[in-house]
C-alpha cells in the first residue's frame, strides 16, 4: 500500500453561523472537531449561560484531507470552508502541539480568557514562556501584554486565525524559554 494520508488539523470557516450543524455532521462521521466556546448570557427574558461560539464560523477539524473533501461532497456541506494564508493560499493547517495547547487552554471555557484576532497582538515583542504551576501547568505560550488586561498574560496564538490569552499568571509560575 502506498503512503498513509495523515490527519492534520484544519482551520475552517462554517458560513451562515452553522458551526453546531457542522460539528454534528463531523462528529457522526466520528470526526474530531474543536469550536472555541464560552458562556454567555442568553438574550431570553429567562436569562440562562449558554454555551455559545467565541468567534462565529470558525471550526477546527482533525482528519485527512480525502474524508473532509468526501463528506463535504457525500453530505453536501458546503457551508464549511478551508481558510487560507493570504500570503502562501495554501489552506491552513495548525501544527498539533499547538493545536492540543490550544484546546487545552480555550476548552475550559474559564470565563476570564480573552480572545483576539491575530492582527490584534503583537507577539514578537513578547516572550515565550511555560507555566509551571497551577491550572495551566505545562502550557506554552507567548507573555505579552494585551488590550482589556491590567496585567501582561500568557498567549497561545493559531497563526492567521485566533489567540487566546490566558488569565493572569503569577509570576513565580512562569518559566522563560530560549528562543
Amino acid at each position: 500500500m502506498g503512503s498513509k494520508e495523515e490527519k492534520v488539523w484544519l482551520a475552517m470557516r462554517v458560513t451562515y453561523r452553522r458551526e453546531m450543524l457542522a460539528r454534528q455532521i463531523l462528529e457522526e462521521e466520528g470526526i474530531e472537531n474543536f469550536i472555541p466556546m464560552r458562556y454567555q448570557l442568553s438574550k431570553e427574558k429567562q436569562k440562562k449561560r449558554e454555551l455559545v461560539p467565541v468567534v462565529h464560523g470558525l471550526i477546527f477539524v482533525y482528519t485527512r484531507l480525502s474524508d473532509i473533501q468526501r463528506i463535504k461532497k457525500e453530505r453536501e456541506v458546503p457551508y464549511l470552508q478551508y481558510m487560507v494564508d493570504s500570503r502562501s493560499h495554501e489552506k491552513i493547517v495548525v501544527p498539533e502541539d499547538q493545536m492540543r495547547r490550544f484546546i487545552a487552554v480555550a476548552g475550559t471555557y474559564d470565563e476570564s480568557l480573552l480572545y483576539f484576532q491575530p492582527e490584534e497582538l503583537n507577539l514578537k515583542k513578547g516572550t515565550r514562556v511555560r507555566i509551571c504551576g497551577g491550572e495551566f501547568e505545562g502550557q506554552e505560550g507567548i507573555f505579552i501584554k494585551v488590550k482589556g488586561a491590567r496585567d501582561r498574560r500568557v498567549v497561545i496564538a493559531i497563526q492567521g486565525v485566533i489567540a487566546v490569552a490566558m488569565t493572569a499568571v503569577h509570576p513565580d509560575l512562569i518559566e522563560v524559554l530560549d528562543h
